[in-house]
């Protein structure tokens, strides 16, 4: 019966193309979740061999099928080529703000990087790395951003808790790179 559980996991995470909450999976199989995780990381460890070019994912409590890297280049040349998304330093210091506040509206990330945001915020919701996650409960209720689940994907990160997490001694010399920043600007 078990067989069977994998071949059905199987078919329900190519058909729907994207993650798919491990508690959905249980209800559809009629089983535990600790059952599904139980199935699930035994056809992750099947997948591991290089006779495969698929691998199974966790993202936030859900798993998607997806290609492994290395076939990249075989896919490449059998599919047009998708238009490059350049995650520029803006975008990224953006992204990274983003990242680690959430949820943030657009006027605390553009506090934080001094500058307007609007082109990089709206860029990175194009290539839907960010996401609308509500409205602040204060006047003029300003949208909240967060990252969503293709950040995590393409970051290869199961969940934004999991993010590395940034040492002091970073901080403090970001700080001084930003206050030397400041001042050779300000002798100009």
């Amino acid at each position: 019966m078990e067989n069977n559980y994998k071949a059905q996991i199987e078919a329900i995470l190519f058909t729907m193309g994207e993650s798919v909450e491990i508690s959905k999976i249980a209800n559809a199989l009629e089983i535990k979740p600790v059952q599904v995780k139980k199935i699930v990381k035994e056809m992750q460890k099947e997948l591991e061999d290089e006779n495969h070019g698929i691998k199974i994912i966790e993202l936030d409590n859900a798993y998607q099928m997806c290609t492994k890297p290395e076939m990249y280049e075989s896919l490449i040349k059998i599919a047009k080529q998708p238009k490059r998304q350049v995650l520029t330093d803006v975008l990224m210091e953006t992204l990274s703000i983003i990242a680690y506040k959430q949820p943030i509206t657009k006027s605390e990330i553009e506090r934080i990087r001094g500058v307007k945001s609007d082109f990089a915020v709206n860029k990175l919701v194009e290539y839907m790395l960010v996401e609308e996650v509500g409205r602040m409960d204060t006047p003029g209720r300003p949208l909240l951003f967060g990252t969503t689940e293709e950040f995590l994907r393409r970051f290869g990160v199961e969940s934004s808790d999991n993010l590395p997490i940034i040492s002091q001694e970073v901080i403090e010399e970001f700080k001084h790179e930003a206050e030397d920043e400041v001042t050779l600007k300000s002798n100009d």
